[in-house]
């Protein structure tokens, strides 16, 4: 029900940083727990990190201590901040509700080069 669209993505060298926004629709967003999703060449989508209406994250151990997820409420918008970038975290960055309904948006592309 609610509109998803990711922004931020880019190209940078291992190491460095990005965030990710995702903007969103929807009068009752601030009671939906969202998440961040990534899809890398030729794998499935795995999840990356949730958050709940109440501010508890969840992280994929992988990204442990390297992403942040926040949120706010007031804007309608999620955010991904991604530090000590690694050329596998190369992939497509989705947002959406936990757990995804049937619509994604066009996500955003992270390259990370090495």
């Amino acid at each position: 029900q609610v509109q998803l669209v990711e922004s931020g993505g880019g190209l940078v060298q291992a190491g460095g940083s990005l965030r990710l926004s995702c903007a969103t629709s929807g009068s009752i967003f601030s009671i939906y727990t969202m998440g961040w999703f990534r899809q890398a060449p030729g794998k499935q989508r795995e999840l990356v990190a949730t958050i709940t209406s109440g501010g508890t994250t969840i992280y994929k151990d992988s990204v442990k201590g390297r992403f942040t997820i926040s949120r706010d409420n007031a804007k309608n918008t999620v955010y991904l901040q991604m530090n000590s970038l690694k050329p596998e975290d190369t992939a497509v960055y989705y947002c959406n509700v936990v757990p995804p309904g049937l619509y994604w948006g066009k996500g955003t592309l992270v390259t990370v080069s090495s």
